[in-house]
């Protein structure tokens, strides 16, 4: 890969990753929110009957708010993951022609000297 192309790597990879990573603090902190709100038995008439386990406990939700915490949760490992493969990808990438520098760098020298 053309040295060119490393920061532009580096960059898709971190604008997937910190995106992803911050999604997952935002759906652990609305995973807490919701374990400290949300009835412990479902509650028809405010249409809470979708059950969600929070660390070992059993919390009953609206439709929507089961929705709003899976697409958060989904999209966050959604965008690390490719953020983190990115950035496996850029780190082998950059090790190999830093590695092809170095021995080119000493080749030079055994040949100067």
């Amino acid at each position: 890969m053309q040295d060119s192309k490393l920061p532009k790597l580096r960059a898709l990879s971190l604008f997937f990753l910190l995106p992803g990573l911050a999604g997952l603090v935002l759906s652990a902190v609305l995973s807490a929110h919701y374990l400290s709100i949300l009835p412990t038995l479902p509650v028809p008439e405010d249409m809470r009957m979708t059950p969600r386990n929070i660390h070992g406990t059993i919390v009953y939700q609206t439709e929507r708010e089961d929705r709003l915490l899976d697409l958060a949760e989904g999209t966050s490992v959604a965008f690390f993951l490719v953020g983190f493969i990115l950035g496996i990808v850029y780190l082998e990438k950059h090790s190999s022609m830093t590695a092809r520098l170095a021995e080119s760098a000493e080749q030079t020298a055994q040949n100067e000297g």
